[in-house]
């Protein structure tokens, strides 16, 4: 770990990075995470308006979005859609942060998503200052590293890799950085302990991408949501402080991922990020509240008082509805955007409303603080100029938007970035540079986070921390110790290492008397500080741990095994209320059921919700290509309905939809990018084989299916086909069901899978 010297002695350290450049705006709430910027000199009117006189717009450029630009070393970075039907796309754009001038573009398609184009790229990227490399978390999973010139220096699969669930209305998570971590939070099921669905944290070394730990709110999510963690130095210890899907704001040691405490808010998700000011933590939410019949809640919470898991309460206010917009801390004024246009002045010690503006109708974006004005956007295409004071609000100027025809409004939803002098900040169709044509640059002033000096090792951590690898392939891992405060002490070349099986889900006990998972298959090499795993040959796919132990601390890494293909799993190995070994977001949402003297895989249809009665079961690493899928289905009638059916390569799927009668082959389910459709009429209780396959042609991909009763002669001719000019060139391979028609305890419309088999091309 980079910095380790410095943390023994109880060096400063800055909140994102120790490479902070002055006046960069790498994180979209600043370099503190706080909305603040120290800038002078800055803009209080202007006019997209070039020929007008003193406009103060410095560019314009035609590139819209829903988010905050980030500033980092020169160049502006953002992200947003492009591309209609067939050709629509996310994409992350690079500019020159001086004259608008677009340096450089990365382009990438939508799947395994219910989010719908007019939500795409809505989150927040983040730069780092030390390496000069971007983050980007896309709407369909994927995370990204690239460097400055958005080349990908590595790249992960969040959904396909850990079952990330992206939710419907657009709530998609945003990355951060600190020391030589990534950290994102996202509501998450893939295997083991993390079978069951919960609210995730998940940090990797930031150059690599190598998982470093895992961390759980412990609770059940109500919903997907937006809060992007902050750091600081809470009660000595490096903190990151987060709200949740789960309603509560919750904190954990930013390098080992240890829970410190949770303090719920209410029953919805939280959305707004949190401000810190030394052990104090400011954060508000609007949803239902916790234990009263209110909605809207704001509080400020001691972080440095923890009984019971929970921090103590300095003070609380009920009945302001901060849904979205993250708070500002200006001293002891503490400011806060309502959902539908207010503007609050709280006192930052008490609670008590200093006083109210009503600024507009609908809020998204965040204010931010910058040479003593409030720069702030408001949905309906309004952008404002706000001098707050500490009897009111002196409005400075206000611009609105409309599109070119003027026939309507052009929406603004995220924040403005301040950086070097200027002001960025984009609409749904142009990003904006404002300020003087020639700033005075004011430095960054970071308050250093100060630490103790590590003490006696009181934790452990292997590394990496979760693995996929093949069958047969070594893996390198280390142990390290860490002192109680999270911070790192040493290397560690003593302790007993072992082989396991991999844990029950979150929360659930291992039921009485039923057989343990087998332990991972494979061997243990070397002696010290570092081992050497050699994973077995065979299984060709299975989950384990290695797990590690000093006196009475333990470890652990998970590690799922991924079959090489061609594969074609035994089901009759696989004990009954079990999932295949290897598979991700399987475990809950699928079992091994007995069916006519044999093993069958069975979608279970008990749970209504959507996140469980409609799911992928990933079986390949996200990176294979040009492959076949194949198996047998049948699906079960419950009054009315019948379920949706089929298989996934190259995140295309091939669907026999029940209660419409069709075969489908699509890809981005919410839209769908890729729709071809046709009349199927299919029976219950009838086994039919399926067939997927990809081949590239050039710059295309063609992606055929077929579909025929299973006791029938294969036919020659395929069902469906599509070339696909924007082609999806890898994805996991899996299987698709949609448990329909279930009610309150009573069961729906089941699937049920078995013969199934993936190969290669060359093995076709």
């Amino acid at each position: 770990m980079r910095g380790i010297q410095g943390l023994l002695a109880g060096m400063l350290l800055l909140p994102f990075s120790p490479h902070v450049v002055a006046g960069d705006w790498s994180n979209w709430r600043g370099p503190l995470g706080t909305g603040v910027s120290p800038e002078k000199n800055l803009p209080s009117k202007w006019s997209p308006d070039p020929a007008k006189p003193d406009n103060n717009l410095v560019w314009r450029a035609p590139y819209g979005g829903r988010t905050t630009p980030i500033v980092q070393q020169g160049r502006l970075y953002m992200i947003g859609r492009d591309g209609e039907g067939v050709s629509e796309q996310e994409r992350v754009l690079c500019f020159d942060a001086n004259t608008g001038k677009l340096l450089a573009e990365h382009r990438f398609n939508v799947f395994h998503t219910d989010i719908v184009s007019v939500r795409l790229g809505w989150t927040n990227l983040v730069g780092d200052p030390e390496t000069g490399n971007v983050y980007a978390h896309g709407t369909q999973g994927l995370l990204f590293c690239f460097d400055k010139d958005l080349k990908v220096v590595w790249q992960k699969s969040l959904t396909e890799e850990f079952g990330r669930v992206s939710g419907y209305g657009g709530r998609v998570t945003s990355p951060i950085i600190d020391e030589d971590l990534v950290i994102i939070g996202f509501l998450n099921a893939s295997w083991g302990d993390q079978g069951i669905g919960r609210n995730r944290f998940l940090a990797m070394r930031k150059k690599t991408g190598e998982i470093v730990w895992w961390s759980s709110t412990g609770t059940q999510p109500k919903d997907t949501y937006y809060s992007t963690p902050v750091v600081g130095v809470i009660n000595g210890q490096r903190t990151l402080v987060s709200g949740g899907g789960d309603g509560g704001v919750h904190a954990f040691q930013v390098r080992t991922g240890s829970k410190l405490w949770s303090y719920p808010l209410g029953p919805g998700s939280i959305n707004c990020s949190p401000v810190l000011k030394g052990d104090l933590v400011f954060i508000g939410q609007g949803e239902e509240n916790d234990g009263v019949n209110t909605q809207g809640r704001v509080v400020c919470l001691d972080g440095g008082k923890v009984t019971d898991g929970k921090p103590a309460v300095v003070w609380k206010v009920d009945g302001i509805k901060v849904k979205f917009a993250s708070p500002v801390l200006d001293g002891d004024n503490l400011y806060l955007c309502g959902d539908t246009g207010q503007l609050y002045c709280l006192d930052a010690k008490t609670g008590a409303t200093k006083w109210e503006y009503l600024y507009g109708k609908n809020t998204k974006g965040s204010p931010v603080l910058a040479d003593g004005k409030l720069y702030l956007a408001e949905v309906n295409s309004k952008f404002h100029i706000l001098k707050p004071t500490e009897t009111g609000i002196e409005k400075l100027h206000t611009q609105f938007f409309r599109s070119k025809s003027g026939a309507e409004e052009i929406e603004i939803n995220g924040s403005p970035a301040v950086a070097n002098g200027r002001v960025y900040f984009m609409t749904g169709s142009d990003l904006f540079c404002i300020g003087s044509k020639d700033p005075v640059i004011s430095p960054t002033e970071t308050s250093a986070m100060r630490e103790p000096a590590a003490g006696e090792v009181a934790q452990l951590a292997l590394f990496p921390a979760d693995v996929a690898v093949k069958p047969g392939t070594p893996l390198k891992l280390e142990l390290r110790g860490y002192d109680a405060g999270g911070r790192f002490v040493r290397n560690i070349a003593e302790g007993e290492w072992t082989l396991a099986g991999q844990r029950p889900p979150e929360g659930v006990a291992p039921m009485a008397g039923a057989t343990p998972p087998p332990a991972l298959a494979g061997e243990l090499e070397g002696s010290g500080e570092a081992r050497l795993l050699k994973v077995a040959p065979a299984p060709p796919a299975q989950f384990g741990r290695v797990v590690a132990k000093l006196g009475k601390m333990s470890c652990e890494t998970r590690v799922r095994v991924v079959p090489n293909l061609p594969y074609k799993p035994n089901f009759a190995n696989i004990p009954e209320g079990r999932t295949p070994g290897g598979w991700i977001n399987c475990a809950g949402k699928f079992a091994m059921v007995p069916y006519e003297g044999r093993k069958v895989l069975k979608k279970l249809a008990v749970n209504p919700s959507p996140l469980v009665s409609r799911a992928n079961a990933y079986i390949t690493l996200p990176d294979a290509r040009d492959y076949t899928i194949e198996a047998d289905v049948l699906g079960t009638r419950v009054r009315s309905d019948l379920p949706d059916m089929g298989l996934v390569a190259n995140r295309y799927t091939l669907m026999l939809a029940g209660n419409t009668q069709q075969l489908r082959l699509v890809s981005w389910d919410a839209l769908p990018r890729v729709d071809k459709s046709i009349a199927f009429p299919w029976k219950e209780g009838v086994w039919y084989r399926m067939k997927l396959t990809t081949q590239v042609e050039g710059t295309s991909l063609l992606v055929r299916g077929k579909v025929w009763p299973r006791d029938e002669k294969e036919p020659e001719a395929w069902s469906v086909d599509f070339k696909d000019p924007v082609p999806n060139t890898q994805g996991s391979a899996a299987i698709y069901a949609n448990a329909t028609g279930i009610l309150d305890g009573k069961v729906g419309c089941e699937v049920l899978f078995e013969n199934l088999g993936i190969q290669a091309a060359k093995a076709r």
